[in-house]
Order: structure tokens, then C-alpha cells, then sequence
């Protein structure tokens, strides 16, 4: 087998706005946007969640 490796010159600024849009939209996607089955961010989501897991409870003192 040979390893064929090809480097093509790219615009360092063009690849620089190609990837920070990619980061952002993931961003946007996977964190930024509550979740429309209850409205949830994932951080809160995990607080919640680890709350839950400890006893944790508003009913309780």
C-alpha cells in the first residue's frame, strides 16, 4: 500500500470564516437552543438531572 497524501494551498481567511461557521452552527445546534420537548438547555438539563440524582428537590428542606 502507498500513502498518497496531496496538499492543496488554501486562503488562510476563507478556511478560518468556513470554520468558525461549522463551529457555530454546532454550537448553535447542540447547545444554544433549548429542546422543544421541554424547553431545556443540555447544561440545565445535566444540573437538573444531577440534582435529581442526589435527593435534591424543591418540595424538600
Amino acid at each position: 500500500m502507498t500513502d498518497i497524501s496531496i496538499k492543496v494551498p488554501v486562503n488562510i481567511e476563507d478556511e478560518m470564516k468556513r470554520s468558525y461557521m461549522d463551529y457555530a452552527m454546532s454550537v448553535i445546534i447542540g447547545r444554544a437552543l433549548p429542546d422543544v420537548r421541554d424547553g431545556l438547555k443540555p447544561a440545565h438539563r445535566r444540573v437538573l438531572y444531577g440534582m435529581r440524582s442526589m435527593g435534591l428537590a424543591s418540595n424538600r428542606a
